[in-house]
């Protein structure tokens, strides 16, 4: 066995162990859980997602997207909810 010390904002820390009393877990048990998913999956076992909500890719595509219309570039017409969801759904 091995031990592995991290650091971690006191907030974020308080409301993953709210999280995990919540579910019977403990620290400990939760990133060995993570750990051996990482193993399994060889990689993250899940998506990565920016403060907003949205994948890293998407909030690039978006990013980019803006710019370019600030330039006046890649302008088309405007969409509605529906038709933009399902735009940036497809990049």
């Amino acid at each position: 066995m091995t031990t592995i010390q991290i650091r971690i904002d006191e907030k974020i820390k308080k409301s993953a162990k709210k999280v995990l009393d919540d579910v019977g877990i403990d620290m400990s048990t939760a990133m060995k859980i993570y750990l051996k998913q990482i193993v399994i999956h060889k990689g993250i076992p899940f998506q990565l997602m920016t403060e907003n909500g949205l994948t890293v890719e998407k909030e690039k595509a978006i990013l980019k997207a803006s710019e370019e219309a600030k330039k006046g570039k890649n302008v088309s017409r405007a969409m509605n909810l529906k038709d933009a969801i399902s735009y940036l759904n497809s990049l």
